[in-house]
Order: structure tokens, then C-alpha cells, then sequence
């Protein structure tokens, strides 16, 4: 009888020890820079350690996106934008959010020349090619403004050299990346949407809603150490740069400290949200339904995509 208990025992032992040694493999959807930097903290500070799991981080490549990993199932949960998780379950994916970090929409449209982005009706602006700008394609459509979108990759090449009349960037990176060329930009020619009704959530982190439900405790447990990793970055900002510098440094992205600090700094502004003054760290149902009403009315959802899709429920 001691022997049965003993062989129980030891067999629950080793069933823990696997369900710990599990991974979660985290990617976010671009790659290694300030915007992430409350993961990468919460993986350097031990947080993810002390709730119980493993987890590794995964950047994306230029042949496979973060999307595709997770779908693939090669990564278990990766950031997203709202808009491109809604327009995944639009076409069947089933997600779940199970930590919202942005709680402000950070798009902005810059324009050349000193011109109102608004009175440039049927010029040339730059979009990213991995598919960011649903929000400012309604609001063109909306305004009637007839933009021809340029997509591209990864920087302000084109709008610097003079190709583009506007471009699409966001406040926490293109943005600074044009202050630091030496462009003057001003409410003349910044138009940000959050001022403009168009104040839509943007970064989250999700999972399959089949993980999900097979790995509920190692989720939060993640959620929650992610969480502690950004709360920690908000009272050590000077740390939390120097992380997110090794991090940059060992995946040989081209960038420097002055750029990383007023990512950072926006970064954990547009967590604040406007209403609450909180960093609230949820998915808001009434932007939910705006997005979805809009990506509706302009055709980039079939359907209206609701709250309790992408939730624990």
C-alpha cells in the first residue's frame, strides 16, 4: 500500500514539475524596442519566475510575424493591436485578450511642408505594409478625403526624402523619429486621432482562446507578472532603459538611448487612461464597440466583432 502511495506521489510530483517547466513563448509584434519594455522587465527581474512559469521571448522575423507564430502555434500569446485582433476574429480565429496595456490610441498623421494632413484630399501618405492603420483608413473614408496609401515597412525613409506628402507614425516612434531629423511639427500639421473621436485601445496581449482554455493558470499567472513588469518600469524608468538597451543591443536593432527614453516615457503615458487617470490595464467594452461599429461601416469587418469575443467568458 505504501508503495502504491509512494508511486502517486511521486508521479503527481513529476506532472508539476512538467506543467512548470512548460513554456510560454511570448513574441511581441515588432521588434526588440521600449514599446515592449515591461516584458522584457518582468522576464530580467525574475517576475514570470516567481509566478511559476517560463517563459521566453521570441521577436518576430521579416518572414514570419508574430500573428503567424501564434496561429502556428510556435508562440502562445503575442501583443496586438485591437483593431487587427478584431479583424482576426472577423475572418474565425477565436482569441482572447488577457492583458490590455494601451489604453489611448498613439496614430498620428504627420504632413510635409507644414500642411494641415486634413486638407491634403487625394495625396500621397504612407501606411505600414504589416496592416496598423485600420483607424486612420475609416477616418479617411469618413472625411472623405481619398488618401492614396503608400505602404511601408519599417521606417520614415520615404516621407524624409520627400516621396510621401504625409505619412502615418505613431506617437511613441515614428513621431520621434521625424523630431530627431530635425522636422518641426505642431498642431499645424500633426493630426492625432485621439483628439478626434478616433481614441481606439491599440496594444494588448493575446492568446488562441485553445491555449487559453487548456493553459488558464499559467495565462494569468503571465498577465499578471507582465503587469507587475510594467508597474515596476513606471517607478524605475532609468533601469528599465538600460533593459530594454541589452535588449536592442542583442538583437542588433539600429537605434539609440535618447531615442528608447521618449519611447518609453510615451509609452507609459498611453497607459494612463483619460477618463480614470488609472493605468487601468483592461479592454474597454465601449472602444470595442466603437472600432467595431467603424471597421463595420467602411467595410474592413464583416461583422460587428463584441466585447465578449475576446474576453475570458
Amino acid at each position: 500500500m505504501r508503495r502504491i502511495v509512494l508511486t502517486m506521489v511521486l508521479a503527481a510530483a513529476t506532472a508539476i514539475g512538467w506543467a512548470q517547466k512548460e513554456t510560454i513563448i511570448f513574441t511581441p509584434q515588432w521588434t526588440a524596442q521600449a514599446q515592449f519594455a515591461g516584458y522584457y522587465v518582468a522576464q530580467e527581474k525574475g517576475f514570470y519566475k516567481e509566478a511559476g512559469i517560463d517563459v521566453k521571448i521570441v521577436h518576430p522575423s521579416v518572414t514570419q510575424s508574430a500573428v503567424n507564430r501564434m496561429l502556428n502555434n510556435e508562440s502562445q500569446a503575442t501583443t496586438l493591436q485591437l483593431c487587427q485582433a478584431m479583424e482576426l476574429v472577423d475572418l474565425g480565429e477565436e482569441l482572447v485578450n488577457i492583458l490590455q496595456t494601451s489604453m489611448n490610441n498613439a496614430m498620428v498623421i504627420v504632413s510635409a511642408r507644414n500642411k494641415n494632413p486634413m486638407t491634403q484630399k487625394g495625396q500621397r501618405v504612407g501606411i505600414w505594409s504589416a496592416g496598423f492603420g485600420q483607424i486612420a483608413i475609416c477616418m479617411s473614408i469618413k472625411e472623405k478625403l481619398d488618401y492614396d496609401w503608400v505602404r511601408f515597412a519599417t521606417n520614415i525613409n520615404l516621407f524624409v526624402a520627400g516621396a510621401l506628402d504625409a505619412t502615418l507614425a505613431m506617437s511613441y516612434n515614428e513621431y520621434y523619429q521625424l523630431v530627431q531629423t530635425g522636422m518641426k511639427l505642431s498642431d499645424k500639421n500633426v493630426y492625432r486621432f485621439c483628439d478626434h473621436g478616433y481614441n481606439i485601445q491599440e496594444d494588448g496581449v493575446y492568446m488562441t482562446r485553445s491555449y487559453y482554455e487548456k493553459h488558464r493558470k499559467q495565462a494569468k499567472a503571465f498577465a499578471n507578472a507582465s503587469k507587475k513588469g510594467w508597474l515596476w518600469a513606471v517607478d524605475h524608468p532609468e533601469e528599465t532603459l538600460e533593459i530594454v538597451m541589452r535588449y536592442a543591443k542583442t538583437d542588433r536593432i539600429a537605434t539609440n538611448r535618447v531615442m528608447q527614453k521618449l519611447m518609453l516615457e510615451e509609452v507609459l503615458r498611453l497607459q494612463v487612461d483619460r477618463e480614470s487617470k488609472k493605468r487601468e490595464f483592461r479592454l474597454r467594452p465601449d472602444m470595442v464597440k466603437k472600432a467595431s461599429q467603424l471597421m463595420v461601416e467602411n467595410k474592413m469587418l464583416v461583422r460587428e466583432v463584441k466585447y465578449e469575443e475576446l474576453i475570458d467568458n
